[in-house]
Order: structure tokens, then sequence, then C-alpha cells
């Protein structure tokens, strides 16, 4: 199947030579980029949440990096447990799921402790981690270290590729990846093109965001995990 794959990278890269290796064809065109933030952290700290791979990246590159690679660090999956190991953690226990199970796992942990924990996340983000925990009595800091800034127009090569109807399908990891995408086609007038693919959804918000703008081709992950997006194929 020629499939695209619109998320940041490094993980777009990542994401098509999985599917390369399942024999489709892909094209690599990222409309989102990730930043760091420079951002004080003042603790000390029980522990460390991390809701993406891009919180693990942007640690790699804070000033007190070290100090924070020996916190023991709660994921809310496999990947971003991959990219906090590749940062320099040792001790990464991971949810294995979506944020509701990172907040189940970080209050059975924490439960009935006066620990505070650090939230590194992203300008962008889903979901109240630290509102979530706080209601079940455990305190935490959020520390923004990184944004995620989208593309002002489609690649020449996503265009073309929309406007010859080479593409058959998109995976799509993240809502605002989404309405980036699809503000940018419909300024370059291949919105329709967009629309009549197949679309496969990490969850069920990011086909929300499909639905509303006429997307009919929608499945979405059993789990928000890529493999299970994967599966979908």
């Amino acid at each position: 199947m020629r499939l695209l794959v619109t998320r940041p990278q490094p993980d777009a890269t990542r994401t098509a030579q999985r599917l390369r290796e399942r024999g489709h064809e892909v094209l690599v065109a990222p409309l989102l980029s990730t930043r760091t933030i420079e951002a004080d952290v003042a603790g000390p700290y029980g522990g460390l949440l991390m809701t993406s791979a891009n919180a693990a990246r942007a640690i790699a590159k804070h000033r007190r990096a070290a100090e924070l690679r020996v916190l023991p660090a709660y994921v809310v999956g496999s990947r971003t447990a991959e990219a906090a190991h590749e940062a320099g953690f040792t001790h990464v226990e991971s949810a294995e799921g979506a944020l509701p199970d990172l907040v189940r796992l970080v209050a059975m942990r924490f439960a009935g402790t006066r620990a505070s924990l650090l939230y590194v996340a992203g300008e962008d983000r889903a979901g109240d981690l630290a509102g979530e925990l706080a209601a079940r009595g455990i305190a935490v800091e959020t520390v923004v270290l990184y944004r995620a800034v989208a593309a002002e127009r489609l690649p020449p090569e996503l265009t073309q590729a929309l406007s010859s109807a080479w593409l058959r399908g998109a995976l799509h990891y993240s809502p605002r990846s989404v309405r980036t995408l699809i503000e940018l086609s419909r300024s370059a007038g291949v919105l329709e093109a967009v629309l009549n693919l197949a679309h496969y959804c990490l969850t069920e918000e990011i086909a929300a965001a499909l639905r509303q703008a006429g997307a009919e081709r929608i499945s979405i992950a059993p789990r928000p995990a890529e493999a299970a997006l994967i599966g979908l194929l």
C-alpha cells in the first residue's frame, strides 16, 4: 500500500522503515517539527513523568540532564520507554497504554507518599495529567521543555502525490498533525484528495478531527500503540 506519514522526525523515519519492512511504499512528509524550550526545574522530585518520546529527547539536551536521568521515569507507552532508555534513563516503567493508564500506574506507585513528581510536557498536549494525579493526592510539577511547530505549507512532493492520486492511505499519530494536514491541503487545493484516503488513527480523538473535516474511511487502533496501528493495515 502507498502510505503517508506526517509525524515529526526522527519518528517519521522510524515508522517508515517499519512499514517498508512490511512491503508498503511510504512518503515521509513531516508537518510538525519539535523544538526544545529552555526552562528551569526545581526539585527535589521522587520521579519523572513522560507522555511522549519528545520529552526524553528534550531532557537529554537540558543542562540538568544528568540529575534528571537518575530519577525513576514513568511513561505512557513502549515508544516513550524506548526513547527514555536511549536518553540514559535506567529505571523506566511503562503504562503500556494511554494517559489514563499512566495515571493509574503512578497513583498505584505513589499512593500515600509525599513525593513530588516532575512532568516533562510539551506546549501542546491533550489531557491533564497533573490535574488527574492531584485529584488522587499526588503533587506534580509540570515543566514545558518542547513545542511542536507546524509547517507553513505542504511539501511539494506531498502536493504532487495527492494531486496524482498516488497515495492510498495515511497514518495519524496526533490531532494536531491531522489539523495541520487538513489546513495546508485546503490551502493547496488538494483537501478532497486527503479526505478520500484511507485513514489509520492511533486514537479516537485523532479520528474525530478527520470526521469533522469530512473523511469517511477511518480505522482506529484497538490500543494507542504503533504496533496496533500498523496492524490495521
